[in-house]
């Protein structure tokens, strides 16, 4: 079964955004291995903080059913397509890894090139996945994350409970 990650961010209604995802998600492809739950400033745009987080679950749907879902779960919490890249979300997920998938599928870069661009997609991934290695560079996202330059990004793990558990902490 390849191992799923998935990235998710919201900065409207952000708390409720991201559990109502979780719960989907759990619902349609079960057992979720969850990061942090991590807030930072909006990037590329004047806006509200988002919620940032990564998931991984291992799957026997295809990448065109699990795009197919994530597309319709965002569209069923509000979020509009074809507007800016930058600009707030009620609720955005995407495709970071399948399994070791490289290249372009349908129009699905992976390993997503965000992974190591971004502080709010490293810093969870290596949570989860710190010993996988990212295909582009070799190196673990534990190591990426380590090396990443972290003055370029502001983020900060927060408490967030989901299902009646303590998911993240604050530092």
């Amino acid at each position: 079964m390849p191992l799923l990650t998935l990235s998710l961010g919201s900065n409207r209604q952000a708390d409720h955004h991201i559990r109502v995802a979780l719960d989907a998600l759990q619902a349609d492809f079960g057992a979720l291995q969850t990061s942090s739950v991590f807030e930072s400033k909006a990037v590329g745009f004047d806006g509200s903080n988002f919620l940032n987080m990564v998931v991984a679950i291992h799957t026997d749907n295809s990448l065109a059913t699990v795009s197919a879902r994530i597309k319709a779960l965002e569209a069923e919490h509000g979020r509009v397509r074809g507007g800016p890249r930058f600009s707030p979300r009620t609720l955005d997920i995407d495709i970071l890894t399948y399994g070791d998938c490289i290249g372009d599928y349908r129009g699905i870069l992976l390993p997503r090139p965000e992974i190591t661009e971004n502080a709010y997609v490293l810093w969870p991934m290596s949570q989860i996945c710190g010993e996988r290695c990212d295909p582009q560079t070799g190196l673990t996202y534990a190591t990426l994350w380590q090396q990443y330059d972290k003055s370029r990004q502001s983020l900060w793990p927060i408490d967030f409970d989901w299902q009646g558990r303590r998911i993240s902490s604050a530092l």
